[in-house]
């Protein structure tokens, strides 16, 4: 069966979607919207777009409508994507944390996983002995989907494989066997992270200590500018003083109302 959707109804999806977790989906992405939702249409046997919308309208808190912001959510993304970023953890931040040796950092979209592993690997590479440092990761998404697999810390070899191989090496098993062509992050990297499913147009986060970074990389170029001030401010109150904001390379700050001082392309901070 082939569905369409009426203005009316997708409509409807739009501002649903958006009251929910910010994301602002114009007329372009109706032929996504339709794409994504028609085979759990068909799954659930329903005959129309109003039907799924009448489904999951009232039940916000349901696995459904979890269900339909994963089919609806974009999760792209690579091992040490915008390598830059990584380069200033290493070279910029990790120095001032030496007489702590205290690293508290939120991956706030975390995705499937690769960005949350590449801050662990850039920590875990970046000092002499890693593990008298207290290092701690939250990795969260509103995806559960994506949160699954990225806990599982398992993924197809091609995905390292422009990366340098004594990298593979320290921080991957190769699967063999019925696993061969399959790679699994080794369980140092594991530990330093933890992943929750965290809605960004929540009010509050469950995080009791200031963070020293917060990675957001290219998750507000789907909220308008409301949302993405608001979600600003929201990170600018879980840094701490000289904490710092990463965003992504499509995105800025500079046409936003807030605090933040840049001090390099798409990294911000929290003056001390």
């Amino acid at each position: 069966m082939e569905y369409s959707i009426s203005p009316k109804e997708f409509e409807q999806f739009r501002a649903l979607i958006y009251q929910e977790c910010g994301i602002n989906l114009n007329d372009s992405k109706k032929t996504l919207l339709v794409s994504r939702l028609s085979k759990r249409l068909r799954t659930l046997e329903l005959d129309s777009f109003q039907a799924y919308y009448d489904l999951v309208a009232d039940q916000t808190e349901s696995d459904e409508f979890t269900l339909l912001l994963d089919l609806v959510s974009t999760n792209k993304t690579d091992f040490f994507r915008e390598p830059k970023h990584f380069d200033f953890l290493r070279e910029q931040i990790l120095p001032t944390l030496q007489s702590t040796r205290r690293v508290r950092i939120w991956s706030s979209a975390s995705s499937s996983g690769e960005e949350p592993y590449t801050i662990a690997m850039t920590l875990y590479d970046s000092v002499p002995d890693p593990e008298r440092w207290d290092f701690n990761i939250l990795a969260s998404d509103i995806s559960t989907r994506v949160l699954a697999r990225a806990a599982s810390g398992i993924y197809e070899d091609e995905r390292v494989r422009n990366l340098p191989p004594e990298i593979v090496e320290r921080h991957f098993l190769k699967g063999k066997g019925d696993r061969a062509g399959m790679i699994k992050v080794k369980p140092h990297l594991i530990e330093m992270v933890r992943y929750r499913r965290i809605n960004l147009m929540d009010d509050t986060f469950p995080i009791k200590a200031p963070l020293d970074l917060i990675f957001c990389r290219n998750v507000m170029i789907y909220f308008d500018h409301p949302t993405q001030a608001q979600l600003v401010a929201k990170f600018y109150r879980y840094l701490k003083p000289g904490g710092y904001l990463f965003i992504g390379h499509s995105e800025s700050l500079q046409r936003l109302d807030q605090p933040f001082k840049a001090v390099a392309p798409t990294i911000y901070r929290k003056e001390a």
